[in-house]
């Protein structure tokens, strides 16, 4: 459900597709890794909060996923 996760699922090869699709942006450091959500350099979808603060694990629709756009309170996203 991450958008970074939909990103990588969608750069896979298959037969049907001649184009491949990687995210773009800058990996991570595996020895340094940024701060707060650990994939906003790669997210196109990251917001000011991805940034400096590490999202929440929520649940939803019987998945749990970290991340700040499925955090159903927005005042502690950003407060």
């Amino acid at each position: 459900m991450h958008p970074y996760t939909k990103a990588l699922l969608s750069s896979v090869p298959d037969l049907g597709k001649k184009e491949l699709s990687p995210p773009s942006g800058e990996t991570p450091s595996l020895i340094n890794p940024p701060s707060g959500c650990r994939f906003h350099p790669r997210c196109p979808f990251a917001l000011e909060v991805c940034r400096t603060k590490e999202p929440p694990v929520v649940e939803v629709n019987g998945r749990k996923v970290a991340c700040w756009l499925y955090e159903t309170d927005r005042g502690k996203a950003t407060g």
